[in-house]
Protein backbone atom coordinates (compact mmCIF):
# COMPACT_ATOMS: atom_id res chain seq x y z
CA UNK A 1 0.00 0.00 0.00
CA UNK A 2 1.16 3.95 -0.61
CA UNK A 3 2.58 5.32 2.30
CA UNK A 4 0.23 8.61 0.65
CA UNK A 5 -2.99 6.83 -0.59
CA UNK A 6 -4.60 10.12 0.08
CA UNK A 7 -2.36 12.11 -1.93
CA UNK A 8 -3.06 10.01 -4.79
CA UNK A 9 -6.45 10.23 -4.84
CA UNK A 10 -6.99 13.83 -3.75
CA UNK A 11 -7.23 14.91 -7.58
CA UNK A 12 -10.48 12.61 -7.77
CA UNK A 13 -14.32 13.85 -7.58
CA UNK A 14 -16.09 10.76 -7.17
CA UNK A 15 -15.68 7.54 -5.35
CA UNK A 16 -17.65 4.53 -6.05
CA UNK A 17 -17.90 1.88 -3.45
CA UNK A 18 -19.23 -1.89 -3.64
CA UNK A 19 -20.97 -3.09 -1.28
CA UNK A 20 -20.91 -6.10 -0.37
CA UNK A 21 -17.10 -6.81 1.47
CA UNK A 22 -16.28 -3.01 1.16
CA UNK A 23 -18.91 -1.37 3.24
CA UNK A 24 -20.42 -4.49 5.40
CA UNK A 25 -20.21 -7.69 5.53
CA UNK A 26 -23.55 -9.80 6.23
CA UNK A 27 -25.26 -7.81 8.71
CA UNK A 28 -22.34 -6.04 9.83
CA UNK A 29 -21.18 -2.43 9.32
CA UNK A 30 -17.29 -3.07 8.96
CA UNK A 31 -15.34 -0.99 11.46
CA UNK A 32 -14.79 2.74 10.85
CA UNK A 33 -16.88 2.48 7.41
CA UNK A 34 -19.43 5.51 8.32
CA UNK A 35 -16.74 7.82 9.57
CA UNK A 36 -14.31 7.04 6.05
CA UNK A 37 -17.67 8.21 4.51
CA UNK A 38 -17.99 11.51 6.18
CA UNK A 39 -14.42 12.00 5.50
CA UNK A 40 -14.48 11.75 2.02
CA UNK A 41 -17.57 13.61 1.58
CA UNK A 42 -15.79 16.31 3.98
CA UNK A 43 -12.97 16.49 0.71
CA UNK A 44 -16.10 16.92 -2.00
CA UNK A 45 -15.62 13.73 -3.01
CA UNK A 46 -18.87 12.18 -4.17
CA UNK A 47 -19.75 8.82 -2.82
CA UNK A 48 -21.73 6.57 -4.88
CA UNK A 49 -22.34 2.53 -4.42
CA UNK A 50 -22.35 0.25 -7.35
CA UNK A 51 -22.96 -3.22 -6.10
CA UNK A 52 -23.75 -6.54 -8.25
CA UNK A 53 -26.30 -7.89 -5.60
CA UNK A 54 -29.16 -7.68 -6.72
CA UNK A 55 -31.85 -8.69 -4.15
CA UNK A 56 -32.52 -5.71 -2.74
CA UNK A 57 -34.62 -2.57 -4.08
CA UNK A 58 -32.43 0.71 -3.65
CA UNK A 59 -34.70 1.39 -0.90
CA UNK A 60 -33.79 -1.04 1.27
CA UNK A 61 -30.33 -0.39 0.63
CA UNK A 62 -30.91 3.20 1.65
CA UNK A 63 -32.75 2.02 5.02
CA UNK A 64 -29.90 -0.22 5.34
CA UNK A 65 -26.82 2.04 5.00
CA UNK A 66 -28.68 4.93 7.25
CA UNK A 67 -28.98 2.43 9.70
CA UNK A 68 -25.52 1.85 9.89
CA UNK A 69 -25.31 5.97 10.01
CA UNK A 70 -24.51 6.71 6.67
CA UNK A 71 -26.05 9.42 5.16
CA UNK A 72 -27.38 8.66 1.44
CA UNK A 73 -30.26 8.80 -0.75
CA UNK A 74 -31.71 6.95 -3.27
CA UNK A 75 -30.06 7.91 -6.93
CA UNK A 76 -26.23 7.29 -4.81
CA UNK A 77 -27.24 3.50 -5.96
CA UNK A 78 -26.40 1.67 -8.74
CA UNK A 79 -27.43 -2.41 -8.44
CA UNK A 80 -26.85 -4.79 -10.84
CA UNK A 81 -31.13 -4.92 -10.99
CA UNK A 82 -31.18 -1.40 -11.42
CA UNK A 83 -28.55 -1.22 -14.30
CA UNK A 84 -30.15 -4.23 -15.38
CA UNK A 85 -33.98 -2.28 -16.00
CA UNK A 86 -32.16 0.27 -17.39
CA UNK A 87 -30.40 -1.80 -20.47
CA UNK A 88 -33.43 -3.64 -21.30
CA UNK A 89 -35.39 -0.65 -21.47
CA UNK A 90 -32.80 0.52 -24.35
CA UNK A 91 -33.83 -3.14 -25.51
CA UNK A 92 -37.95 -3.17 -25.64
CA UNK A 93 -39.51 -0.41 -23.64
CA UNK A 94 -42.55 -2.24 -22.31
CA UNK A 95 -41.27 -6.30 -22.36
CA UNK A 96 -42.94 -8.93 -20.59
CA UNK A 97 -40.02 -10.77 -18.80
CA UNK A 98 -39.61 -14.25 -16.64
CA UNK A 99 -37.19 -13.65 -14.01
CA UNK A 100 -34.90 -15.82 -11.63
CA UNK A 101 -34.74 -13.26 -8.93
CA UNK A 102 -35.95 -11.65 -6.02
CA UNK A 103 -37.69 -8.09 -4.77
CA UNK A 104 -35.17 -6.13 -5.86
CA UNK A 105 -35.38 -7.11 -9.95
CA UNK A 106 -38.70 -7.61 -9.98
CA UNK A 107 -39.39 -4.27 -8.63
CA UNK A 108 -36.63 -2.71 -11.02
CA UNK A 109 -37.82 -4.07 -13.78
CA UNK A 110 -41.71 -3.21 -13.29
CA UNK A 111 -40.86 0.36 -12.17
CA UNK A 112 -39.42 0.62 -15.97
CA UNK A 113 -43.07 -0.56 -17.00
CA UNK A 114 -41.94 -3.84 -18.05
CA UNK A 115 -44.06 -6.96 -17.28
CA UNK A 116 -42.94 -9.66 -14.90
CA UNK A 117 -44.42 -13.24 -16.14
CA UNK A 118 -44.99 -15.62 -13.27
CA UNK A 119 -44.58 -19.83 -14.03
CA UNK A 120 -46.32 -20.89 -17.20
CA UNK A 121 -48.53 -17.87 -17.45
CA UNK A 122 -46.93 -16.51 -21.05
CA UNK A 123 -47.97 -16.86 -24.10
CA UNK A 124 -45.74 -14.61 -25.43
CA UNK A 125 -42.32 -13.84 -23.70
CA UNK A 126 -39.40 -11.58 -24.67
CA UNK A 127 -37.02 -11.98 -22.14
CA UNK A 128 -35.45 -14.55 -19.39
CA UNK A 129 -33.36 -12.42 -16.65
CA UNK A 130 -31.79 -14.29 -13.96
CA UNK A 131 -30.61 -12.84 -10.64
CA UNK A 132 -29.30 -14.05 -7.42
CA UNK A 133 -32.36 -16.53 -6.51
CA UNK A 134 -32.29 -17.86 -2.82
CA UNK A 135 -35.60 -19.45 -3.74
CA UNK A 136 -34.31 -20.76 -6.40
CA UNK A 137 -35.64 -24.06 -7.26
CA UNK A 138 -36.39 -27.24 -10.02
CA UNK A 139 -39.43 -25.77 -11.00
CA UNK A 140 -37.50 -22.22 -12.35
CA UNK A 141 -35.22 -23.50 -13.75
CA UNK A 142 -37.25 -25.82 -16.19
CA UNK A 143 -39.68 -22.43 -16.54
CA UNK A 144 -36.43 -20.31 -17.52
CA UNK A 145 -35.51 -23.65 -20.07
CA UNK A 146 -39.19 -23.58 -21.55
CA UNK A 147 -39.46 -19.91 -22.24
CA UNK A 148 -35.86 -19.75 -23.51
CA UNK A 149 -35.63 -22.84 -25.71
CA UNK A 150 -39.77 -23.41 -27.07
CA UNK A 151 -40.68 -18.91 -26.65
CA UNK A 152 -37.73 -18.01 -27.89
CA UNK A 153 -37.37 -15.83 -25.11
CA UNK A 154 -33.86 -14.08 -25.08
CA UNK A 155 -31.58 -15.05 -21.76
CA UNK A 156 -29.45 -12.24 -19.91
CA UNK A 157 -28.28 -12.22 -16.42
CA UNK A 158 -28.05 -9.48 -13.58
CA UNK A 159 -24.12 -10.49 -12.59
CA UNK A 160 -22.36 -13.90 -12.54
CA UNK A 161 -21.26 -13.58 -8.70
CA UNK A 162 -20.09 -17.21 -7.90
CA UNK A 163 -19.94 -16.50 -4.12
CA UNK A 164 -21.40 -13.83 -2.16
CA UNK A 165 -19.68 -12.85 1.33
CA UNK A 166 -22.05 -12.58 4.90
CA UNK A 167 -20.20 -12.40 7.92
CA UNK A 168 -18.78 -15.10 8.85
CA UNK A 169 -18.60 -17.33 5.52
CA UNK A 170 -19.40 -17.00 1.29
CA UNK A 171 -22.81 -18.73 -0.10
CA UNK A 172 -23.76 -18.99 -3.38
CA UNK A 173 -24.03 -15.72 -5.65
CA UNK A 174 -25.97 -15.43 -8.57
CA UNK A 175 -23.49 -17.00 -10.99
CA UNK A 176 -24.97 -20.48 -9.75
CA UNK A 177 -28.34 -19.65 -11.25
CA UNK A 178 -26.80 -18.39 -14.58
CA UNK A 179 -24.87 -21.22 -15.00
CA UNK A 180 -27.52 -23.45 -14.30
CA UNK A 181 -29.89 -22.01 -16.87
CA UNK A 182 -27.03 -21.95 -19.50
CA UNK A 183 -26.17 -25.67 -18.74
CA UNK A 184 -29.68 -26.47 -19.39
CA UNK A 185 -30.61 -24.50 -22.55
CA UNK A 186 -27.01 -25.01 -23.88
CA UNK A 187 -26.78 -21.18 -24.16
CA UNK A 188 -24.64 -17.85 -22.62
CA UNK A 189 -26.55 -15.14 -21.80
CA UNK A 190 -26.69 -12.77 -24.55
CA UNK A 191 -25.50 -9.62 -21.95
CA UNK A 192 -24.17 -10.12 -17.92
CA UNK A 193 -25.22 -5.96 -17.09
CA UNK A 194 -23.31 -5.79 -13.72
CA UNK A 195 -20.04 -5.97 -12.98
CA UNK A 196 -17.09 -6.36 -14.70
CA UNK A 197 -19.30 -5.16 -17.43
CA UNK A 198 -18.65 -1.27 -17.19
CA UNK A 199 -22.34 -0.27 -17.83
CA UNK A 200 -22.97 0.60 -14.16
CA UNK A 201 -19.66 2.78 -14.10
CA UNK A 202 -20.44 3.89 -17.34
CA UNK A 203 -23.99 5.07 -16.59
CA UNK A 204 -23.09 6.74 -13.05
CA UNK A 205 -19.97 8.48 -15.07
CA UNK A 206 -22.50 9.70 -17.61
CA UNK A 207 -24.97 10.99 -14.91
CA UNK A 208 -22.84 12.55 -12.33
CA UNK A 209 -20.61 14.77 -15.64
CA UNK A 210 -17.48 13.12 -14.42
CA UNK A 211 -14.35 12.15 -16.28
CA UNK A 212 -12.90 8.34 -15.82
CA UNK A 213 -9.58 10.68 -14.53
CA UNK A 214 -12.20 11.91 -11.96
CA UNK A 215 -13.08 8.91 -10.16
CA UNK A 216 -12.42 5.39 -8.69
CA UNK A 217 -13.76 2.18 -7.50
CA UNK A 218 -13.24 0.78 -4.16
CA UNK A 219 -14.08 -3.42 -4.54
CA UNK A 220 -13.23 -6.61 -3.07
CA UNK A 221 -13.38 -8.42 -6.26
CA UNK A 222 -10.83 -8.71 -8.68
CA UNK A 223 -12.98 -10.57 -11.41
CA UNK A 224 -15.96 -7.91 -10.99
CA UNK A 225 -15.10 -4.48 -8.99
CA UNK A 226 -11.57 -4.34 -10.36
CA UNK A 227 -12.41 -5.68 -14.25
CA UNK A 228 -14.80 -3.49 -13.95
CA UNK A 229 -13.02 -0.37 -12.94
CA UNK A 230 -10.06 -0.78 -15.23
CA UNK A 231 -12.81 -1.63 -18.26
CA UNK A 232 -14.44 1.76 -17.60
CA UNK A 233 -10.78 3.58 -17.25
CA UNK A 234 -11.46 4.66 -13.74
CA UNK A 235 -8.78 3.96 -10.67
CA UNK A 236 -9.03 0.61 -9.21
CA UNK A 237 -8.61 0.11 -5.51
CA UNK A 238 -8.47 -3.85 -4.15
CA UNK A 239 -9.91 -3.39 -0.24
CA UNK A 240 -9.10 -6.51 1.69
CA UNK A 241 -12.04 -6.49 3.46
CA UNK A 242 -14.04 -9.29 1.17
CA UNK A 243 -13.01 -11.58 -1.23
CA UNK A 244 -9.90 -11.06 -2.22
CA UNK A 245 -6.16 -11.83 -0.41
CA UNK A 246 -2.76 -9.90 -0.89
CA UNK A 247 -1.16 -13.85 -2.07
CA UNK A 248 -4.20 -13.84 -4.39
CA UNK A 249 -3.09 -10.32 -6.11
CA UNK A 250 0.71 -11.01 -5.58
CA UNK A 251 0.15 -14.13 -7.45
CA UNK A 252 -1.90 -12.60 -10.53
CA UNK A 253 1.01 -9.95 -10.81
CA UNK A 254 3.56 -12.76 -10.95
CA UNK A 255 1.96 -14.98 -13.30
CA UNK A 256 -1.11 -13.46 -14.91
CA UNK A 257 -2.34 -14.05 -18.31
CA UNK A 258 -2.80 -11.09 -21.52
CA UNK A 259 -6.90 -11.69 -20.68
CA UNK A 260 -6.11 -11.37 -16.58
CA UNK A 261 -4.07 -8.24 -16.29
CA UNK A 262 -6.98 -6.46 -16.75
CA UNK A 263 -7.87 -7.65 -12.87
CA UNK A 264 -4.87 -6.11 -11.23
CA UNK A 265 -5.90 -3.01 -9.07
CA UNK A 266 -3.82 0.25 -9.36
CA UNK A 267 -3.94 0.68 -5.51
CA UNK A 268 -4.30 -2.72 -2.63
CA UNK A 269 -5.47 -1.27 1.20
CA UNK A 270 -6.37 -3.49 3.64
CA UNK A 271 -8.95 -1.85 4.61
CA UNK A 272 -10.84 1.73 4.16
CA UNK A 273 -9.18 3.46 7.63
CA UNK A 274 -5.38 2.89 5.03
CA UNK A 275 -7.36 5.51 3.03
CA UNK A 276 -6.57 8.33 5.52
CA UNK A 277 -3.54 6.35 7.52
CA UNK A 278 -0.01 7.62 6.75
Amino acid sequence: MSDNIIEELKHLKLAIFDLDGVIYRGNDLIPNVAEIIKKLKALSIEVVYNSNNSTATREMYVNRLTGFKIDCKLEDFYTSASITASEITKLKKVSKIFIIGEIGLKMELEAQGHIIIHKGDAKNIDFVVVGLDRSFDYEKLAVAQFYILEKGAKFYATNSDSTLPVSERLMPGAGVMVNAVKTCTNLKPLKVFGKPNPYGIESILNERDFSPEEACIFGDRLNTDILAGNRANIKTIAVLTGVATRHQIDELKKNCSKNEVKMIPDLVIDTLDDIFTH
